[in-house]
Parts: C-alpha cells; sequence; structure tokens
C-alpha cells in the first residue's frame, strides 16, 4: 500500500511491502486511487530504490536485542517509485493505502507507453522476465533516430547490444510487418580483432549458456523465445577487408582467422582524385589554417588531373620521375611521351615535385599558390607519414576489372548486413576509410532519397567525433546526426565517454543506452537522463545488462539481452569455418 508517513506526489511515492511479497529495484508497478468524483486514476512506474528497517526501535545496537527476542519491534519493507505514466492526466497525488500491484499484460504495455507504438522490436527483458517494447518509429527516422551507447571498453559490452538490437529489428517482425524487410541494411565497422568476421556462423556456447540462466530462472522457455526471436546468426551478410600490402595481381584479405567468404577492397588512384578522399587523408589538417588552404587546393588540382578519364592509374606529361620504368605492355597511343603515377607513393612523388623541387626548388606557380615552404614541407611529410598504410588501399596498378570487382558495394543486391574490417589498419587509415565510405554512403542517400533504410554501426565515436576540433570525418558524421534520419541514415554510435564526443551528435539519438560506466564519468551532463539511483548504479552494472532510455518511457529501464546467437571469434563457430587452402586459393584468384 502507499506509505502514509512519505510524501507521495504524481510523479513519485513509496509503498509498503506487504509481509510475504518481495519487490526489487526495476520492477513495474501500478496503482490506481479515485478522484472525489469517483473517476478512476492509474499511477504506473518504476521501482528505484527499496529499503527495510526495524519499527519501534531506537538505537542501531537494538538490532541484537531484536533478534534475540528480547524487545518487540516489527521489520519495515518499503519502496519508492518513479511514475512513468498517469493515466488520464490528472496530476493528483495516489492517497496513502492505494493498494499496489505488479504491472503485467496489459498494465505493462501502459506502464511503458506500448500503446502508443504503431511498430515496436524487443530491446530485451526486464528483471521479471517480460519484454521491453522500443518504438521503431523513434529509431527509423519518422520521429527520431540514432541510438547511442556508453559504457566502458570491455564490460559494458556495447557492440554486443548493438548487434542484439540490429537482429531484434531484422528478424523481430517489425520489418516484415512494415513490409520493408528487403530494403533495411546495415553497416557495421569492425575496429577490434577479428570478433565480427564470424556473424554468420552459429555460437556453439549459445545453447549451453542460455540454458543455465533458464534453469536458474526455473522459465518454461529460454530468452530468445520469450523475445519472440530465433537463435539464429545474421543472415546474408558480406565481410569487406583491406588487402595484404605489396604490390601484384593477386589481392588478399589481410585477415588471420578465416580463410573464405572475406572480400578485399581498394580504391584506384583515379578514384582518390575524382572523389577528392585527399582531406580524410589529414583527420586534423583543418586544425592549421594554412595546411588545410594547401589542402583544399591539391584537392581541385588532383580532381582535375583526373577528370576525363576511367583508367585506375594517372598520366602526367611534365614529371620524369628518376627511377627507370619499362614501358608498359598496355600502353595506350595517347600515353605516349607521359609517366604513369600507378602507386601512392608515386602520388606524393609527384606532388612533391609540384610543390616543392619544380622550376629549381620553387615549385610549380599555380600548385603553390604563395604558400610557405615550410607549410608545403609539412603537407608532404604528413603525406610520407601515411603513406605506408594507405599504399595498399590506394593502388593504380590494377586492371579497370579489378578496379571494379574491389570497389567496395555497400549496398550490394541481396546483401543485407556488410561488416567493413579496419582493426588491422592504423590510425589515420581507419579514420580514412570511415570517412570516405560514409561520406559515399550520404551523397548516395542525398542522391536518391530515402529508399533504404541503412544502420550504421561505429564503435569509438569519441575518436572520429571528438567533442573538440574539427575534422572531414567529424563533418560527415554530424551530417548523418542532424539530416541522415530523414535521408534513412541510422546512426548506432558507441563510445567509453560521451563526455569526450561531440554534443550535437550525442544529443541527436533519441534512444540512450549506458552499460557500467566509471562513476566520475556518469555525474557528468550528459548522463542527467539518468536519476540520481540510475547512475550511482551504473557503475556495478554487469555484463549482459543495460539501461535504455526512450522517449516515450520518462524514466530508464534495467534490460538484460541473450547470449550472442552468432560466433562473436573463431573458438565459438560451431561448424567448421571456411575451406581448404587450395579452395581459399581459387576463391582469392576468381577462379
Amino acid at each position: 500500500m502507499v506509505l502514509g508517513t512519505e510524501d507521495a506526489t504524481p510523479v513519485t511515492f513509496w509503498f509498503a511491502v506487504a509481509p510475504g511479497a518481495s519487490v526489487g529495484m526495476d520492477d513495474l508497478v501500478v496503482v490506481g486511487t479515485r478522484k472525489p468524483d469517483g473517476r478512476p486514476v492509474h499511477f504506473y512506474g518504476i521501482v528505484d530504490h527499496v529499503r527495510t528497517r526495524h519499527e519501534g526501535v531506537t538505537f542501531d545496537s537494538d538490532v541484537q536485542d531484536v533478534v534475540a527476542g528480547l524487545l518487540p519491534a516489527s521489520v519495515s519493507y518499503a519502496a519508492r517509485v518513479l511514475v512513468t505514466r498517469v493515466d488520464p492526466e490528472d496530476f493528483i497525488p495516489p492517497q496513502p493505502g492505494d493498494e499496489v500491484r505488479h504491472a503485467r499484460g496489459g498494465d505493462l504495455a501502459l506502464a511503458l507507453s506500448a500503446d502508443k507504438m504503431d511498430h515496436s522490436f524487443p530491446g530485451g527483458l526486464l528483471t521479471d522476465g517480460q519484454v521491453l517494447p522500443i518504438n521503431y518509429g523513434f529509431v527509423n527516422g519518422e520521429q527520431g533516430g540514432h541510438i547511442n551507447i556508453s559504457g566502458i571498453s570491455g564490460v559494458a559490452t556495447k557492440t554486443s547490444y548493438a548487434l542484439f538490437l540490429l537482429h531484434a529489428i531484422f528478424r523481430g517482425g517489425v520489418l516484415a510487418r512494415r513490409r520493408e524487410g528487403h530494403n533495411t541494411r546495415a553497416l557495421i565497422f569492425n575496429v577490434k580483432g577479428e570478433d565480427l568476421l564470424f556473424l554468420d556462423k552459429p555460437n556453439r556456447r549459445m545453447g549451453e549458456k542460455e540454458g543455465d540462466l533458464q534453469a536458474r530462472k526455473g522459465w518454461r522457455e529460454g530468452r530468445y523465445a520469450r523475445l519472440g526471436l530465433p537463435a539464429e546468426p545474421f543472415r546474408d551478410v558480406q565481410f569487406l577487408a583491406p588487402p595484404k600490402g605489396g604490390a601484384g595481381d593477386v589481392i588478399v584479405p589481410d585477415v588471420e582467422q578465416r580463410s573464405a567468404g572475406v572480400t578485399p577492397f581498394v580504391f584506384s588512384l583515379r578514384e582518390f582524385c575524382q572523389r577528392r578522399m585527399l582531406p580524410y587523408v589529414f583527420p586534423d589538417g583543418s586544425g592549421s589554417l594554412n595546411l588545410g588552404f594547401v589542402i583544399g587546393n591539391m584537392e581541385e588540382k588532383l580532381a582535375r588531373l583526373a577528370a576525363g578519364d576511367d583508367a585506375p592509374y594517372l598520366t602526367v606529361e611534365d614529371w620524369q620521375p628518376d627511377t627507370e620504368v619499362l614501358l608498359s605492355e598496355n600502353l595506350r597511343f595517347d600515353e605516349m611521351g607521359k609517366t604513369r603515377v600507378e602507386t601512392f607513393a608515386a602520388l606524393i612523388s609527384y606532388l612533391e615535385y609540384k610543390l616543392l623541387e619544380q622550376n629549381e626548388g620553387e615549385g610549380d606557380p599555380k600548385w603553390v599558390l604563395k604558400q610557405n615552404q615550410g607549410t608545403l614541407r609539412a603537407f608532404i611529410r604528413r603525406l610520407r607519414g601515411v603513406q605506408k598504410h594507405l599504399a595498399p588501399l590506394v593502388r593504380g596498378d590494377l586492371t579497370p576489372a579489378q578496379a571494379a570487382k574491389y570497389r567496395p558495394d555497400l549496398l550490394k543486391q541481396g546483401v543485407q548486413t556488410t561488416v567493413v574490417d579496419i582493426h588491422k589498419l592504423g590510425a589515420h587509415a581507419q579514420s580514412f576509410v570511415v570517412g570516405v565510405l560514409l561520406r559515399d554512403l550520404f551523397e548516395h542517400k542525398e542522391r536518391y532519397g530515402r529508399q533504404d533504410t541503412v544502420f550504421v554501426v561505429l564503435d569509438e565515436l569519441n575518436k572520429y567525433a571528438p567533442r573538440e576540433g574539427d575534422s572531414p570525418i567529424k563533418d560527415v558524421l554530424l551530417d548523418i546526426a542532424e539530416r541522415g534520419r530523414s535521408l534513412g541514415i541510422i546512426l548506432i554510435g558507441a563510445q567509453q565517454t560521451a563526455s569526450e564526443v561531440e554534443r550535437r551528435i550525442v544529443s541527436n539519438a533519441a534512444i540512450r543506452v549506458v552499460g557500467r560506466l566509471d562513476l566520475a564519468e556518469a555525474e557528468r551532463p550528459e548522463y542527467r537522463f539518468l536519476p540520481q539511483s540510475f547512475r550511482a548504479r551504473a557503475g556495478i552494472l554487469q555484463p549482459g545488462t543495460m539501461l535504455v532510455s526512450q522517449p516515450d518511457v520518462p524514466n530508464p529501464v534495467l534490460v538484460g539481452y541473450p547470449f550472442p546467437a552468432w560466433a562473436t571469434r573463431r573458438d565459438e563457430v560451431a561448424e567448421e569455418v571456411g575451406q581448404g587452402a587450395e579452395d581459399a586459393g581459387k576463391d582469392w584468384l576468381g577462379l
């Protein structure tokens, strides 16, 4: 019953727990009261605090006498409720003595505002085993968009929960009810290990893990069955990975644990110039005004140089490198007397010649544009610094057929989930790949509009969109956060500390999720959507549990989610991965 010794308001109240009953934090409850005219009002809420105490004694040391039966006392067991909904919206307080009960069935739906959701998908299981619905309208961009997940790396399981949400969206039936299953996709960047290269394989540990938990809880059915989800791996997945270093006709993905089913991706040297990828080589280039001017000028010069042809390489007529170059067997007549630029290193050498060597060290005036030699040298020095990382990714020594075959196609027909593995790349190369692919995706959606919904899963947002400073990739992420939902690009971003991520990106996320947090981080303003009691608990959350906040429910809800049905590393794969070395070699060679 609602207590009469504590204040009861329309937004919070205390109630006494009857002897023999059990109420814990995160339980959802409902209480009904009546107005003076007899009309009922119902309050739905979530328990955020529980406590017990002895009544009838004065001193803390009296507990020993009470336990020994020397002092009479009774135990007071009470819980505090944060109200999530008042129905109808008559904001009167509940009355002392009103009966409180667990919210189940229809009451649970009202407590979580599920009756207001036209389409929803399961976001996890509540502590009592009931399903938390998440409003799909606040995910796909119709009413809101984007999901942001925060938590300590390794124990917050941010990527695991992001994949669970994708699985719930793809297989939970919401797309089938909306008839959108054929045109909803996901793009996942794999930044740690090769963990995500086995999403299409069943997890051999899942049955054991889920069986143990089911037995411990005493449930008749497992968590996947309760959620209405199939316990199966992802379907229609393509895996892209950068190629191994070195020149040659054979382009092999740079992965160790999976021998087949991974496609290498490269950009041709002409694409690098035509599609203006140079700014993404300098994630901090805009920090210097002069350097930013040189980058913009070189971007324009390279775009003009690459125009008017479709060969993977560039040809220039005003540069003869010192090294001897053998004439190519497929040299075209219009290339007679010109020099081919076929590697990223050669492109840097050509830029160095135009800026610092031509005209006895003065450079080409049309390229230099009166810029300081120190700035030009800094530009070349930075390019040399990333040369070894980008050389395998940007190549001109390809045939047109190879350039087309290995060009990354994020919206490939018949593919629902694309995993881009970038974990082996250096930091600059990772930023380059993420920035270029997201920029291309955003421009594609700007041209063709909201035909497909694409979920982009990106961890380490604090690295790509830090709170301080500007960069091309940060601009792309800001565009996605602020305009992406209207174009059908939904960002599922994750980071350890939201306080280090650009505020406009975090604030645009309609769904906010928190795993285990550092307690100092939990007190930052970015987490004020969590009530104080939830912020204190964020430091002790276990892996597999998350606090989920969505616009329909004013208070966050604690949920658990099942062990992945897909393998998250090679030793979890339930079946033999890949094929024999001979078959793998034929696959890579395209035979």
